[in-house]
């Protein structure tokens, strides 16, 4: 974990936590002000995308203040916490270093620290008696924490009456107008801002809503903000359905014979067995064969990229949300290994202490919705993949092979491609391949796909 230095030795901003984060939700406070702390002891609890970060202080030192509440969201290099310490200036956030502009002349010493005091207390939405202001431009002077909050609650930031330093608006303020009360909006200007046109599914362009739903009446509805995992999961697949061009295909597997080989190895190893390894390991002989769905897309550089190994991300359902880690080198792993693998993935995923590099680099992903119910699914490619494989419920059902009637045992498959990159005839003989396979010769299964 990467820390950035602040301007004032007494401010710990917040740090990169993790290639590609630039902001987190704060999930928790390990201490308090006033509180003595070593170096290295665990200041806050906070999520970054899928996993749970724990914040170390950087150094020894007495806690002055803590910038953010439970819930809010903070971006990298806005200040975390405030160490007592010999008149270090007062941490200033970006948007504190935006409003300079609009603030007042220099006042007595006093004043000053009154200011400073009230500034500072902006971050965390308390709130102060200055006059109202707004920036150049007509945009009212707030935090990025702040205006994501007002963003979440569907709040128009520069139509609220901010009561902080130089007429800032306060998470207070926000919360307040969004409940109708406290903090009054400010009259509408006479011109409202232009938006651009938002994008539809068809290509064609959309004005944007211009006005929010109402708050629903206490009692009716309840409005859960996107955070955290849940915002996560909106923004890639979103990503994925604006990107790709979803085509699905489904067919049945006769898995009688599969499971017969499943309950012997369990049997013989002592291990408990799902159906899912089996699977996994049919998927990484299909990709050997069809190497076209082996493959991620950089759209930037407009150019496909096809992986010589097989690293399989497996969907895993949790409390906080959909995971999907990542087994590298999954063809070079045999049935029992990948269960090994499945299982203890699944186990931190599900407490949340899985590592963050085992959360990506997959190149296909395998959804086990049969796990719970269900036959067929459509499902959303795990972008910038180009395709993923549903496996619905196995089930006792009528088979008819070699012209003849039998109960058996049937595995639903559900395949979804990227259109751009694989053809309906490449996606629908891929799939039969998987499906030769785990019916008529799950024993070769056992081994892994390559030496």
């Amino acid at each position: 974990m990467a820390h950035q230095t602040s301007s004032d030795p007494n401010v710990f901003i917040l740090p990169d936590l993790g290639e590609g984060v630039h902001e987190a939700e704060m999930i928790a406070w390990k201490v308090k002000p006033g509180d003595t702390v070593e170096e290295h002891q665990t200041l806050a609890e906070m999520e970054t995308d899928k996993a749970l970060v724990e914040v170390p202080s950087p150094r020894a030192g007495v806690i002055a203040q803590l910038h953010g509440k439970e819930g809010e969201i903070l971006n990298v290099g806005e200040p975390l916490v405030t160490y007592e310490g010999g008149g270090g200036a007062t941490p200033k956030s970006a948007g504190a270093e935006a409003a300079k502009k609009a603030e007042p002349p220099k006042k007595s010493a006093a004043s000053a620290g009154e200011e400073e005091r009230e500034d500072a207390g902006t971050v965390v939405g308390a709130v102060s008696n200055e006059p109202l202001f707004k920036s150049d431009g007509g945009k009212a002077l707030a935090t990025p924490a702040v205006r994501r909050i007002a963003r979440d609650l569907g709040v128009d930031i520069n139509t609220v009456r901010g009561t902080g330093l130089a007429g800032r608006v306060t998470e207070k303020d926000v919360r307040s107008a969004a409940q109708g009360g406290g903090s009054k909006t400010a009259p509408a200007p006479s011109r409202a801002p232009s938006r651009a046109p938002a994008p539809s599914t068809n290509g064609s362009t959309t004005s944007a809503p211009a006005a929010r739903i109402p708050a629903p009446r206490a009692g009716e509805t309840q409005r859960i903000p996107f955070r955290g995992t849940r915002r996560t999961i909106a923004q890639r697949l979103r990503q994925s359905i604006d990107t790709a061009v979803h085509f699905n295909v489904m067919d049945e597997a006769d898995a009688s014979a599969l499971d017969r080989v499943r309950k012997q190895t369990a049997a013989a190893s002592g291990e408990k067995l799902s159906f899912l390894p089996f699977v996994m390991s049919a998927v990484c002989r299909g990709l050997k064969e069809f190497p076209s769905l082996n493959a991620t897309v950089d759209d930037e550089a407009a150019e496909i990229l096809r992986h010589p190994s097989v690293h399989l991300g497996i969907a895993t359902d949790t409390e906080h949300g959909l995971n999907v880690p990542v087994i590298p080198d999954s063809d070079s792993l045999g049935v029992l290994e990948l269960g090994r693998h499945v299982t203890e993935l699944a186990q931190m995923a599900r407490n949340r202490s899985i590592p963050r590099e085992r959360l990506s680099g997959s190149t296909f992903t395998i959804s086990n919705v049969g796990s719970y119910a269900g036959r067929f699914a459509t499902p959303v490619i795990n972008y910038p993949e180009v395709a993923i494989l549903a496996v619905g419920r196995v089930r006792e059902g009528v088979v008819v092979r070699n012209g003849g009637m039998f109960v058996g045992k049937l595995m639903p498959l559900s395949l979804a491609c990227d259109h751009r990159v694989v053809d309906g005839a490449e996606g629908a003989r891929f799939l039969q391949y998987v499906i030769d396979l785990l019916q008529d010769a799950p024993e070769t299964l056992l081994a892994p796909a390559r030496g």
